[in-house]
């Protein structure tokens, strides 16, 4: 899993590349680091190339769909409990790009999606699946909305293979190959 994320996060890089990204991610690897270091370096990536769209990423449907997908995320395993809630909550304050928006409409509509997971998992998934396609209109949006989910999800090094299935179902509902996000 790790190691189609790094190639995804490659293509990515690429493809940005020209919109001025400022380097972060090459050539900082140290010989002998740990898989552990490199699953870091991977999110941090993935953050470093969503904070390269910030100034792209201000419309409502990318907030809706991005705290949609955080708590698909959360409740992939179709429960959340609240230290889980507490830590995706305590994720989405400090992303870069989310402090495009007011935290306590982050929070507000976080919440209100993992509440309706929690009360009926295949019901709240439809809605909130529903929620994340609303993103699709523009591709820059849809991606930078599995890339927040992916981020969220390796946020503990380690994608869980619930979490791998919800991804892919909402690369499903924005129109996006799962394959190019390596899942």
């Amino acid at each position: 899993m790790w190691d189609k994320l790094k190639e995804q996060a490659k293509g990515l890089q690429q493809a940005q590349g020209s919109r001025g990204s400022s380097g972060h991610g090459s050539g900082h690897g140290r010989p002998g680091g740990s898989s552990g270091s490199s699953k870091a370096q991977l999110i941090s990536t993935l953050k470093t190339q969503l904070t390269s769209l910030k100034t792209e990423l201000k419309s409502g449907s990318y907030r809706d769909a991005s705290m949609a997908m955080c708590a698909l995320v959360a409740a992939a395993d179709g429960q959340v409990d609240p230290a889980e809630r507490q830590h995706v909550e305590s994720l989405i304050l400090q992303n870069d790009v989310l402090k495009n928006f007011p935290s306590d409409q982050l929070l507000q509509r976080f919440n209100k999606h993992v509440d309706q997971l929690a009360f009926n998992f295949q019901q709240g998934k439809t809605e909130v699946l529903q929620e994340i396609a609303k993103a699709s209109k523009k591709q820059t949006e849809a991606r930078a909305v599995v890339q927040t989910g992916l981020v969220v999800a390796g946020a503990d090094g380690y994608v869980a293979p619930a979490e791998e299935q919800v991804l892919r179902e909402a690369c499903a509902a924005l129109g996006l190959s799962p394959q190019e996000f390596g899942l």
